[in-house]
């Protein structure tokens, strides 16, 4: 199949913008991979600490015998439920690493923190940040430079970003991820949401909202629906940087620990019937690659946070994207799945459906995805269009075998390029006297893309739902909630003003957010203008947002602006954070050790980096 030109147009516009700074990185690339391997390179003293704590037969084989050594970095922790399975990986991956005559160690942990936690909290202040400080951690694990490859357990929000970035600037190591699942199916996410609603209500009250959320998160395994964590796992496939079709076997299913074994067999070259260089991720990283992510986020209906997290990940391999390139794409890559908010289905109803090898494989038919690209396995992109099954009785060698993924088993979750639920993505890039900011239509009513309202403006979330429980928001209203970008506060994302919002607009108003903060895709049905960009914080123009300004937010046209002359615009004076907020922002939780971080944060454009 022929890619689609604008597929093409794209990925060559981001080629020619990156040419300077892919070229350095491939060249540093070489430079390190033309090394001798570590404990060759390395001083006798530098690899007796290197090799100190593991048994006496590994120490021969990474010091005397040359055997590949993989190093794991693991995000584990039983606080977060789609993390708590990878307590007895490394012993696994161990085991099956000695089985194929080479070693593994664990190189070293990254925090990992759950944003289900902290929503609405300080802590979730830390939370976009944390990414950095994940790719840090990755990088001191990988640091100790003794490794021939890298094994990455991860799968949350910031933590599958974070792991990638640590990873590209390790871009010499052939490297797998090495994901956990997601949770069996509890109460239905749209049950969730609507007992949600009733509670900001004042119809249920906390009794039964605690027990509506305890069925939903129930075990272990990722969150069931298709938020930032699942998405990473759609794109980590679409990238092919999984065992294919890895993402969505569940934490207990028998296949689980056959896939993590297939990971080790994969990262060693050792997964087809002839050994393979399996390719530095560094190379395989390239603008196909990132443009293959972005096609399969926009396919799916994915988080917007991704618009953050993937320009971030495609800097640390030298490519340069950005919000119009998302939007450019949107335009043509179809929307071939309906999962929850996008749909009333799950993950694992997608995954029944066909899951991330549907997807790849129809999109891949369509020209939508370049197939010409390197990925982890010999057999290259087509691979990822299939889905794993466990053949015959278990053993040892866990024979895994792999089908197609097509045709869909269910296409109101998951439908062909030829009869897609729309014809376009469902992401808008808006632009106007506000800034630049995006949205995601793909499950707000067609009726309720263009919303125009006068403005109520907050300084926090916590004064939306205030004035939202004094009644005074039944109104048509366009709610501008500023501060809330990575300079002001590290851009937390505003979960909680969904069900407040889905309530008004239930009532019949007008209703839509505007904010320089996050909802990750998570403001549903409810148009949302997130990621505004320059933030009020540095002196963007939400700044200037007066209660009863009239704005008009239009995702068809794909403006976002206050209806004003524009030169009183021009001269209206531009409001300064509060000083009481920037204290609170600043202080207390772990906030203080942040500030250096909020200092130097680019746009959210810009990946909301703090590391350049």
């Amino acid at each position: 199949m022929t890619t689609h030109p604008i597929l093409r147009e794209v990925t060559e516009r981001i080629r020619a913008r990156s040419r300077d700074s892919r070229s350095t990185y491939l060249q540093r690339l070489t430079e390190i991979r033309q090394r001798d391997r570590g404990s060759d390179r390395m001083g006798c003293a530098n690899v007796a600490h290197a090799v100190a704590g593991i048994p006496a037969a590994d120490k021969i084989k990474v010091v005397a015998e040359r055997a590949p050594n993989i190093g794991i970095v693991s995000a584990y922790n039983d606080m977060l439920s789609a993390h708590a399975p990878y307590q007895g990986y490394p012993d696994i991956i161990k085991h099956e690493a000695r089985r194929l005559g080479a070693t593994a160690q664990v190189a070293g942990g990254v925090p990992a923190m759950c944003d289900g936690v902290t929503q609405g909290t300080s802590g979730m202040e830390l939370s976009l940040f944390s990414r950095d400080v994940i790719a840090m951690g990755t990088a001191v694990a990988l640091t100790h430079d003794m490794f021939d490859a890298a094994l990455l357990l991860g799968v949350c929000d910031k933590i599958v970003p974070g792991l990638l970035i640590g990873a590209l600037h390790f871009g010499h190591l052939p490297t797998v991820f090495v994901p956990a699942g997601p949770m069996p199916s509890g109460l239905s996410n749209s049950a969730k949401a609507k007992v949600r609603e009733q509670a900001a209500q004042g119809l249920v009250g906390r009794q039964g909202l605690l027990d509506a959320e305890m069925q939903a998160y129930h075990s272990q395994g990722t969150c069931t629906f298709y938020g930032t964590a699942n998405s990473n796992q759609m794109l980590l496939e679409a990238m092919g940087l999984h065992v294919p079709g890895t993402a969505f076997i569940q934490p207990g299913d028998a296949m689980r620990e056959a896939l993590t074994r297939e990971a080790v067999r994969t990262v060693l070259g050792r997964a087809a019937e002839k050994p393979y260089a399996v390719p530095p991720i560094g190379e395989m990283v390239d603008e196909r690659a990132i443009v293959n992510a972005m096609a399969a986020l926009l396919a799916t209906g994915g988080s917007t946070n991704h618009l953050i997290h993937w320009v971030a990940v495609a800097r640390a391999a030298g490519i340069l994207i950005d919000w119009n390139d998302f939007s450019e794409l949107s335009e043509v890559v179809p929307l071939l799945t309906r999962v929850y908010p996008n749909g009333s289905a799950d993950v694992n109803e997608f995954q029944a459906a066909g899951g991330p090898g549907f997807v790849i494989g129809e999109l891949l038919d369509a020209g939508l995805m370049h197939a010409d690209v390197l990925t982890v396995r010999a057999a290259g992109l087509r691979e990822y269009a299939n889905i794993p099954s466990l053949a015959g009785a278990p053993s040892e060698e866990h024979v895994l075998k792999w089908h197609p993924a097509a045709p869909s088993k269910n296409e109101a979750v998951a439908r062909p390029a030829s009869a897609p639920f729309s014809a376009t993505g469902g992401l808008k890039l808006l632009s106007g006297n506000l800034g630049r900011s995006v949205i995601k239509v793909s499950s707000v009513p067609d009726d309720r893309h263009v919303i125009e309202a006068p403005a109520r403006v907050f300084d926090s979330q916590g004064a939306l739902q205030q004035a939202f429980n004094a009644g005074e928001l039944e109104r048509d209203v366009v709610c501008v909630v500023r501060w809330q970008g990575p300079q002001a506060n590290g851009m937390p994302e505003l979960h909680k003003l969904t069900p407040p919002l889905s309530v008004l607009q239930g009532k019949g108003f007008r209703v839509a957010l505007v904010t320089d903060g996050r909802m990750s895709g998570a403001s549903g049905k409810v148009p949302a203008a997130i990621h505004v960009s320059p933030e009020a914080a540095a002196g963007g123009p939400l700044a200037k947002v007066r209660d009863g300004d009239l704005i008009r937010l239009d995702a068809v046209a794909g403006t976002l602006a206050v209806l004003l002359p524009a030169d009183e615009w021009a001269e209206r004076e531009t409001a300064t954070m509060p000083d009481l907020l920037r204290t609170e922002n600043g202080h207390g939780l772990g906030r203080d050790l942040f500030a250096g971080m909020r200092r130097n944060a680019l746009t959210a454009e810009e990946g909301a980096c703090t590391w350049l």
